[in-house]
């Protein structure tokens, strides 16, 4: 395994009882998660640690997740995260950090802009992009599927949407990496992430009020709520959150997919013959590697599967363990690309199913049909060089390739 020690594993104790002492940190989670979840399925209802914010639940079925999703009132959405430093206070991040009625008010001034029709627009943007990375990966007849091709794709796709600079593109992915992947065992790197990413989306709103355009952040201006328009601080934190949540989360996808793609030939080669499966291979692939978990925080007394769970406790929603659940896919631990049944939550369930899946969709389409286009073999250089990231968005961050 390669040295890892950016990714925090050094900082953590070892897990010695998964069940009552999980965490996201652990270099056995990040690497191979499955085993683990499935262990727990047979031993306990629901997991629990006290690493994290004194004390939070690990829900381990998909009923489990779709009662919690969807009891806004007993499961909070105005959660802090989970922190090694125990938990702290920062700014929230709407409106995924929103609970009804507010939430419904904010999730409909962003809705017009991630619609079908409006995301099919950016479909030419996406490609050309798409097309430059392979042809460069090509002409060098290697390179890495995360690093030079998968971590690009989002980057692009959001500056453009919010009409920034895509050539900012490498200071947001260290804002992302810092905030998502060292921040909650760093609070300091943390607070500095989330610090410059708002000053960069605040002078971004002072410019577009002067200059307005047909991005989403001069969207955001114009749109009221209440018949009051947005606060400068309440766009920030929207804007923040469509760069935290739209770009690790996507090119997580993205670069699972290819690894797959890298280590499974029959698959990619059925791909490769027949571009008209990558749909729902595309979708199956968000199933059985779904990259993302949030949490919930518990605002009175309930039990859940005969488990109590205590008012001020938190939840960290599993929804790639409940892509994973036996009792609603079959042979849910095996990647069967054309599957036909697969009404995964790989985007979450409930009131806060994921604004951008609309965009995440065309841009793992894209992603996947151009990669293969130019490059129907490749192989990974050394399947022990491939790291994935820890905390609550697991995907690859390297993912060394040569092209045959």
């Amino acid at each position: 395994m390669p040295n890892v020690d950016e990714f925090g594993y050094g900082k953590v104790a070892p897990v010695e009882d998964w069940a009552s002492d999980w965490d996201y940190y652990n270099a056995q989670w990040s690497n191979d998660p499955y085993p683990i979840w499935d262990d727990l399925k047979s031993k306990c209802p629901m997991a629990h640690s006290r690493r994290y914010n004194e004390g939070v639940w690990l829900p381990l079925t998909y009923d489990q997740i779709d009662l919690i999703a969807h009891d806004t009132l007993t499961f909070s959405s105005v959660h802090n995260g989970l922190s090694a430093g125990g938990f702290e206070e920062r700014p929230k991040l709407p409106p995924i950090h929103s609970d009804p009625p507010e939430h419904l008010d904010l999730r409909r001034a962003i809705l017009p802009f991630f619609s079908p029709k409006a995301i099919e627009a950016w479909r030419p943007h996406v490609t050309a992009h798409c097309e430059e990375l392979a042809s460069a990966i090509v002409a060098r007849g290697s390179g890495d599927a995360a690093i030079d091709y998968a971590q690009h794709i989002p980057v692009h796709a959001i500056a453009s949407i919010l009409g920034v600079d895509p050539a900012d593109g490498n200071m947001f992915r260290q804002w992302i990496i810092n905030f998502l992947v060292h921040g909650p065992l760093d609070v300091e790197v943390r607070d500095e992430a989330m610090r410059a990413t708002s000053e960069y989306m605040a002078r971004q709103v002072t410019y577009r009020r002067e200059r307005s355009g047909d991005d989403l952040i001069s969207h955001l201006i114009g749109v009221e709520i209440n018949g009051e328009p947005m606060s400068d601080d309440l766009i920030v934190r929207i804007l923040v959150l469509q760069m935290v949540a739209g770009i690790d989360t996507t090119w997580s996808s993205i670069g699972a997919a290819l690894w797959h793609l890298a280590t499974h030939d029959d698959d990619r080669r059925r791909l490769v013959a027949d571009p008209s499966m990558i749909p729902a291979a595309v979708e199956e692939m968000l199933r059985a590697y779904a990259p993302v978990f949030v949490n919930r925080v518990v605002t009175q007394d309930t039990v859940v599967d005969g488990v109590e769970i205590k008012e001020g406790d938190s939840v960290f929603m599993t929804f790639p363990i409940a892509c994973r659940d036996e009792s609603q896919f079959e042979r849910a631990n095996e990647v069967i690309i054309d599957r036909e049944k697969n009404r995964h939550v790989a985007f979450g369930s409930g009131i806060h199913r994921c604004l951008g899946s609309n965009l995440a969709r065309l841009e793992m389409n894209v992603a996947v049909e151009t990669f293969l286009r130019h490059m129907p073999e490749f192989s990974l250089v050394d399947p022990e060089a491939v790291v994935w990231a820890p905390g609550q968005i697991r995907g690859p961050r390297s993912i060394p390739i040569v092209v045959s």
